[in-house]
């Protein structure tokens, strides 16, 4: 079976330590083809006196493509007081994302303990924030979430929502932790998968909330063919976007850390689809 994803693209969680140009070197050279960008790399910058345009430039000059810009997490469940806060920077995100030609914008679910029925008409708010501006939002859930803690709530959320432009981010991580390891997704159709990300999980307890104990593929329980091939078996044809933070990863060279990411994962792939 052959594949057709994207390319490999580098959460830029996994080597968080590390400014945003040398991130980028380091992605470059390491082979990954895109990164994804968080909120906080582009806030980062701005403490260190850089505008946004300036950001963008250094992104476009990497010569990298942008897999998914992330969004502010917190405003599915946000009080009221919050919300009008939390959609401008989705706005924002969303203008960066188009800046850089970049299709997808993702957000967690994030803080917030409003009803359910509010979260889903948040949604389907976020969602025409999307479309407005011809880009498709990822959503994902976490497994230690209070609300949206497994894909079948997350999946009635979307649904209920009803908005086209909104779909699932799958990672492999919440997947595992979640009780749906391997091809425990198998009933959901590919159309509504809009993004993965990907990361291996140790054999043992969480390390905390969010956990940060995550590893290459390879090195953690992940049946990781069973994985690609379910993806695969749906026309998934998205970026695998690299998540994985962890101390170990954030004291060593980012370049290293980069390069063992591709390597492990390339080897997964490859074991995949002899």
């Amino acid at each position: 079976m052959a594949h057709s994803f994207a390319g490999l693209a580098l959460h830029l969680w996994t080597i968080d330590t590390t400014p945003l140009e040398a991130a980028l070197r380091a992605a470059k050279a390491a082979g990954f083809d895109a990164v994804e960008l968080r909120r906080v790399d582009f806030k980062r910058c701005h403490d260190r006196g850089l505008p946004t345009d300036a950001v963008l430039a250094l992104v476009r000059d990497s010569g990298l493509k942008v897999s998914a810009v992330g969004a502010e997490y917190g405003w599915t469940f946000a009080a009221t007081d919050e919300r009008e806060r939390l959609f401008a920077s989705l706005e924002e995100a969303c203008e960066n994302a188009v800046a850089l030609g970049c299709a997808t914008v993702m957000s967690g679910i994030g803080p917030g303990t409003a009803p359910f029925d509010e979260g889903v008409a948040n949604v389907r708010r976020a969602g025409e924030i999307a479309a407005r501006h011809g880009l498709r939002l990822a959503l994902e859930y976490q497994f230690q979430h209070p609300i949206v803690r497994n894909l079948d709530i997350l999946r009635d959320l979307i649904a209920r929502a009803g908005q086209s432009s909104v779909g699932l981010l799958l990672d492999a991580y919440h997947l595992q932790r979640g009780g749906r390891p391997g091809r425990g997704f198998d009933e959901v159709p590919g159309s509504e998968i809009f993004y993965v990300q990907f990361s291996d999980v140790p054999d043992a307890p969480p390390n905390g909330v969010p956990p940060t104990d995550r590893l290459p593929p390879g090195k953690g329980i992940v049946r990781w063919s069973d994985l690609f091939q379910s993806l695969a078996a749906k026309g998934y044809g998205g970026y695998l976007s690299y998540e994985a933070p962890n101390p170990a990863h954030w004291a060593r060279d980012a370049a290293d850390v980069a390069g063992e990411g591709v390597e492990a994962t390339r080897h997964a792939l490859g074991r995949a689809f002899v």
